[in-house]
């Protein structure tokens, strides 16, 4: 399915906050006993092609690198033993956050909102078939910064599996077709700066499956 029929069906991004330890714990989080998840709007995607925009607003910008799941079958209540079947593909994702607006909002126990759901602040790569990923929990994900690492990690690391996922949200909110989970992100989170390049890889089996390119540019008014 082309990426332009998900983008535009897509009616909601539901982000998972805190589920890689070691990012929790470099945030100063403790690593939650049920899911911590936040949304985002479909209008902060952006495609190869495209940049990332530090909005004005923000003086302290970071890349997350993320596992996006995307809902091929909706669904209310999804058993966990069903989820993988309303699986319709994967995407690598960034999940660009103004962390300094984030901190803010947290000190006074407000939603992260403004911090996460800026235009520009969900990249995203191709579609990739859902039969190419044969294990959604051995992916390796990796960033760099101007050719430098920055993250690396696998989501075996993940705290709540992608079925648990599917399955604990659907409780929750009724999953459509073309909606997009993000799985979180692995320990390594940083500043970006305009001027900067951000890559991206996702790794299945010993084959890259997608890759993100994007620059980095501050909001011009």
């Amino acid at each position: 399915r082309p990426l332009a029929s998900l983008l535009g069906e897509c009616r909601k991004i539901i982000a998972i906050g805190r589920n890689y330890a070691e990012h929790a714990k470099e945030l100063g989080n403790e690593a939650p006993s049920s899911p911590v998840f936040f949304l985002k709007p479909p209008s902060s995607f952006i495609t190869q092609g495209q940049k990332v925009v530090i909005p004005q607003r923000s003086s302290d910008v970071h890349h997350e690198v993320e596992l996006g799941v995307v809902i091929g079958k909706g669904g209310k209540r999804i058993a966990e033993a069903e989820a993988m079947s309303h699986i319709g593909g994967y995407i690598l994702a960034l999940d660009m956050t103004a962390r300094d607006i984030q901190s803010v909002a947290k000190g006074k126990g407000l939603p992260w909102s403004e911090s996460k759901g800026y235009d520009t602040f969900t990249p995203v790569s191709d579609l990739i078939q859902v039969d190419a990923i044969s294990n959604p929990h051995d992916v390796r994900l990796w960033l760099k910064v101007n050719g430098e690492e920055r993250q690396n990690g696998s989501t075996d690391q993940m705290i709540f599996s992608v079925p648990s996922l599917i399955s604990h949200l659907s409780t929750i909110m009724t999953l459509q077709q073309g909606d997009l989970i993000l799985t979180g992100t692995p320990a390594g989170v940083s500043q970006v700066h305009s001027g900067d390049l951000i890559t991206a890889g996702l790794v299945s089996d010993g084959n890259t499956l997608a890759t993100l390119a994007f620059p980095v540019v501050k909001e011009e008014i």
